[in-house]
């Protein structure tokens, strides 16, 4: 047994939010019992202890849209790139990359990510996966990291029309494959989805084939309207929008998570609803491509279940919080906008959405609930309590403040240190392999 205390414990459970001098025991992958740090130590006086030294134990975070394979863009100038809006992005940077990619840049790519997820206290990753330069087996490449680095990963194959129909086979085969196989996984430590790219990328013809391929028992992620481009060529291609595009192919519903979201209406805002289909937001992503702001607080508000991702801008869910706290108080023009519904994103939508493709309970503190538990060296000088964390959180921490995470029971990183990973080899590793994506781009 393992037991973390000495600190003041958010908990993110309604009936006990919040403990001044908390601990958490974990027996095995689970929760076993909260409560205080004395009545704990007492009572289990054999269970092996992480002093929490005054800082913060809280749940770990969960990240509902990630790209794993962006990882070697680090500092990455490719040659002749000189973009003049999001299509130039999308297909001199992103698509660039993602044709270049082998099997082992993939593996590296995600060892890369998953590093930081841990080092910024992110336990459940949903990862939206391109490698057209090696798409079969690429799924399997970032499971073996996932086990590896001991993060709990859905998983999916960008399917996309835009290098030819064999690849397009390839990327929906792999998808079908590997949701078969993390069906049949009972870890409840991975997880599959029919990854989507976007609509203007998908014939009707592909939609068609995803459709036959994929097991009932799952969903769709895609990406909805992240782009003015997407919309434009939705309208003129198919004579309607985009979200009505979708829901004439049965790819919305309670298991599909559609990102970004951003030139929807009010009308398919209503189809979100009532189709329970899941949105993310992802802040960072769309201010850097200058994609525009969604309208995700009318989206929560008509209460749709709304999720935070970094789109693989960032691995620090604590800076997709804070820019999203700020971007939707500029766009709408409202200093009291945004408050309560992106904490609301961040540590309840994400929970649910999680809860949809995982067994075990989580994003709380509480007994049964998966043992995915962070400690933060944020010691707070003004009062703290239950009422005004997410406050001590959005303006006194990042997510560099983690200093223990624990995954499905399993101490991933103590007092910063990565257990059982020789990071100095597996960087090295990471260099490698980065540097041959570079000279193969730039020739």
């Amino acid at each position: 047994m393992l037991l973390i205390g000495n600190g003041r414990m958010v908990t993110r459970d309604a009936d006990k939010p919040y403990f001044e001098d908390g601990a958490v025991l974990i027996d095995g992958q689970s929760i076993s019992r909260i409560g205080t740090t004395a009545e704990l130590r007492k009572l289990f006086p054999q269970a092996e202890f992480i002093d929490a030294k005054g800082g913060v134990i809280m749940p770990a975070f969960i990240n509902t849209h990630e790209h794993i394979y962006s990882a070697m863009a680090r500092g990455l100038s490719v040659r002749g790139y000189n973009p003049k809006g999001f299509l130039d992005i999308l297909d001199g940077m992103w698509w660039t990359l993602d044709r270049n990619l082998s099997l082992e840049q993939t593996r590296q790519s995600a060892r890369a990510t998953y590093i930081e997820s841990i080092k910024n206290g992110v336990t459940t990753v949903f990862d939206h996966h391109a490698s057209f330069g090696e798409i079969t087996g690429s799924l399997y490449a970032i499971e073996d990291a996932a086990k590896e680095m001991g993060i709990r990963s859905c998983l999916c194959y960008e399917v996309s029309d835009r290098d030819g129909k064999e690849k397009t086979i390839q990327a929906v085969k792999e998808n079908e494959s590997f949701i078969k196989h993390a069906l049949a996984d009972g870890t409840d430590m991975i997880a599959g989805m029919m990854g989507l790219h976007a609509s203007f990328t998908l014939s009707d013809e592909t939609l068609e084939l995803c459709a036959a391929s994929k097991p009932a028992e799952v969903g769709y992620h895609i990406h909805v309207a992240e782009g003015i481009e997407d919309l434009h060529h939705c309208l003129k291609h198919y004579g309607k929008r985009i979200l009505d595009r979708l829901m004439d192919n049965g790819i919305l519903g309670p298991k599909t998570i559609t990102a970004h979201c951003i030139y929807v209406n009010a009308h398919e805002m209503e189809l979100l609803k009532e189709t329970d289909t899941m949105v993310v937001h992802n802040p960072e992503s769309n201010m850097g491509n200058a994609c525009g702001c969604p309208p995700t607080m009318e989206i929560v508000h008509r209460g749709i279940l709304t999720g935070l991702g970094t789109d693989g801008y960032t691995h620090d869910m604590i800076e997709s919080y804070k820019v999203a706290n700020i971007l939707h108080k500029h766009s709408l023009c409202d200093a009291t906008a945004a408050w309560a519904e992106v904490p609301q994103m961040l540590f309840e939508g994400n929970a649910k959405i999680a809860g949809r493709y995982f067994k075990r309970e989580l994003g709380v503190l509480r007994e049964g609930a998966a043992a995915d538990v962070i400690v933060m060296d944020y010691i707070p000088y003004t009062p703290m309590d239950g009422t005004n964390c997410n406050g001590h959180i959005l303006f006194g921490m990042t997510g560099r403040n983690v200093k223990t995470t624990i995954c499905n029971g399993k101490v991933l990183m103590k007092d910063r240190e990565l257990v059982g990973i020789d990071e100095d080899k597996v960087m090295a590793e990471i260099r490698e392999e980065s540097a041959k994506l570079w000279k193969k781009i730039n020739g």
